[in-house]
């Protein structure tokens, strides 16, 4: 007995150490963050005011196509060490600066065009304040500086969403989501290729009620489809087949579900009484902080898979799960999931659980983006 409260006693003095060593971390982490969010700030304000300045002078007349071509030239040889100022690039400026300062960006009361549902699901979810803002109509003139908004990205992430996206809201999603998510190039441009944009917006109701009252703001951190291309499955294959080749390309798939995932172990034993289950795939959250058990189906959803699923959480919660962790969640990933069958048996589950499905091969994006079309239409916005 003495034996346990001397363990108890060393495991809580271990989590206030963990607790301090948070919060040094943290500072770090914010004033690095300030320095290159400086840096990010007038990189981005070169290319707009370049872009601005290069666009009167096209619009104008003034200067064509070879002019362009002139100054890139003129910058290499005034200034070898500058690089980024190809023709290409001056362009892209332009464009920068065209479509980010344009009516069709913003509405007529200043605030950014956003779908109301977009909104509501773009949120923080930590203790900082919504990263969704308005904007005063003056922003808007043409000796004001660089709209705040657009300094949440990179220059090589707007150049991506600029020619990838064509909705204005769609632009403006994946920069929220580039910032959110900390995506880099590669990261965002397989974000934009499998349409996380659609996704995230549908609200495909696949997280159960106590998923929504546990974590509210969670629908902005988990999709409802998972692309796994790189797998390179064929179409009938077994479950060992699907776990061998995520646990072979373990760092596709955590970008896939998101970068907060942080991978814990395969068939992570949950001693019960006298007998060992096993979960399939066992992940922590950062941003949530907490435990995420991920089962793996490769047939339709059934709704008796919520209930291993869901004993699974309990084993969790009451043996693994630390005093300072949030209660564990649950994710169901299947080959297929009827709409209906997963409404009625997430309906009334006050486990935090959640049912996605997974693609074997991309979809055109011109697919997804037909589908994204029709939902807009059909809710009229």
């Amino acid at each position: 007995m003495e034996t346990n409260n001397e363990n108890t006693q060393e495991e809580s003095v271990n989590i206030q150490i963990e607790s301090h060593f948070e919060q040094i971390h943290t500072i770090i982490d914010i004033h690095r963050s300030r320095a290159l969010q400086t840096v990010n700030s007038e990189s981005l304000l070169i290319c707009w005011k370049i872009g601005k300045y290069v666009s009167k002078k096209l619009n104008n007349s003034e200067w064509g196509g070879k002019v362009v071509t002139q100054l890139a030239e003129y910058l290499r040889v005034k200034d070898p060490s500058l690089k980024g100022y190809s023709r290409r690039n001056i362009y892209n400026m332009v464009t920068f600066y065209e479509t980010y300062s344009s009516p069709a960006f913003f509405n007529l009361s200043g605030s950014i065009s956003l779908p109301a549902k977009l909104s509501r699901q773009i949120q923080s979810t930590d203790n900082k304040p919504d990263i969704i803002v308005q904007f005063e109509t003056a922003q808007l003139g043409e000796d004001e500086d660089l709209p705040q908004i657009l300094k949440l990205t990179n220059w090589t992430n707007h150049v991506e969403i600029l020619s990838s996206c064509k909705l204005p809201e769609e632009r403006l999603f994946y920069i929220l989501y580039a910032n959110k998510e900390r995506l880099q190039i590669k990261e965002l441009k397989r974000a934009i290729k499998t349409n996380s944009y659609a996704h995230i917006v549908k609200e495909d109701g696949n997280q159960s009620k106590g998923m929504e009252l546990a974590y509210p703001k969670s629908k902005y951190l988990f999709k409802d489809v998972a692309y796994l291309d790189f797998l390179g499955l064929p179409q009938k294959h077994t479950e060992k087949r699907l776990q061998k080749g995520i646990l072979e390309n373990m760092k596709d798939f955590i970008l896939e579900l998101g970068k907060d995932f942080l991978f814990i172990g395969q068939e992570y034993p949950l001693q019960v009484g006298d007998k060992t289950f096993k979960t399939d795939l066992l992940f922590y959250h950062r941003a949530l902080q907490c435990l995420v058990a991920v089962e793996l189906k490769t047939t339709e959803f059934e709704p008796s898979f919520m209930g291993q699923l869901e004993f699974y959480l309990e084993a969790l919660d009451q043996d693994v799960k630390r005093s300072n962790e949030n209660p564990s969640i649950g994710i169901l990933l299947c080959k297929e999931a009827n709409r209906e069958i997963v409404k009625y048996a997430l309906n009334r589950s006050l486990s935090p659980t959640l049912i996605a499905r997974y693609e074997r091969e991309l979809i055109p994006k011109e697919v997804l983006q037909q589908s994204l079309s029709e939902f807009f239409m059909a809710i009229d916005l």
